[in-house]
């Protein structure tokens, strides 16, 4: 009786170290990593783009970012590689909120996109000159506006706040405020208000480049270019297209 429970449970210890180590093996070959990206766009992809796929890049890294599926990067590769030259395919106008960095929510890599950053993203002259080099001289095929949720600048111009320097900030912000009709409350408290201002502020920043870039514009009437507004859902991740 003691010899046939040893074999028996020899065997059955022996069937469960099989099965343990494939699964293990199957379940390694599933959460192997994807090989790091290790090289930046080239001239040559950059000038055959058109503005619709350079639209599409940023949609799809927006999708892997908030899937959690985002791709893994070689920076000391990238960096050397992109250290030759630049050919950036975007432009995105962000706030420069902590929590809402261009190059993570769309999933970008080092020399993909340009990324000017100023608070409540809005269009100053300095920032449109830099837009245009980057698109009339550097070649990006596109130009994004990208306001977002729970925006303190936007929260800011909502409630008339002054403050030295960054009063200037909120005046660029008004226009929006006060293009918005609301029976609420018209401060951040009213989060509503605050939601519609922080996509007509983006309206209003896109429609700004236009009339104040002739060079912009005119790329843009061409085909060459395009030039659109976002906001990013900072609970989620979601960029959604206005």
């Amino acid at each position: 009786m003691k010899s046939w429970s040893t074999n028996v449970y020899s065997t059955i210890l022996s069937a469960c170290i099989v099965v343990t180590a494939a699964s293990c093996a199957g379940a390694g070959r599933m959460e192997a990593p994807a090989t790091p990206v290790s090289t930046t766009i080239t001239k040559a992809e950059q000038q055959a783009m058109t503005p619709a796929e350079a639209l599409q890049r940023l949609k799809d890294g927006n999708q892997r970012f908030i899937n959690g599926h985002t791709r893994t990067y070689d920076y000391p590769a990238l960096t050397s590689v992109s250290a030759k030259g630049q050919y950036p395919f975007a432009t995105v106008l962000s706030c420069i909120d902590s929590r809402s960095a261009p190059e993570t929510v769309f999933d970008l890599a080092i020399g993909d996109a340009f990324a000017p950053r100023i608070a409540g993203n809005i269009a100053t002259a300095e920032l449109i000159g830099s837009m245009e080099f980057a698109c009339k001289v550097a070649g990006a095929k596109l130009i994004v506006v990208m306001g977002h949720s729970d925006c303190g600048a936007v929260k800011g111009a909502c409630d008339g706040v002054k403050l030295d320097n960054l009063t200037l900030v909120m005046a660029d912000i008004d226009p929006a405020v006060a293009a918005v009709t609301t029976t609420g409350e018209r401060n951040s408290g009213n989060k509503h208000f605050v939601q519609l201002v922080t996509a007509e502020n983006v309206r209003l920043n896109v429609g700004l480049i236009r009339a104040r870039s002739p060079l912009l514009d005119a790329m843009e009437a061409k085909g060459e270019l395009r030039i659109v507004g976002a906001v990013q859902n900072l609970a989620t991740g979601e960029v959604t297209w206005l």
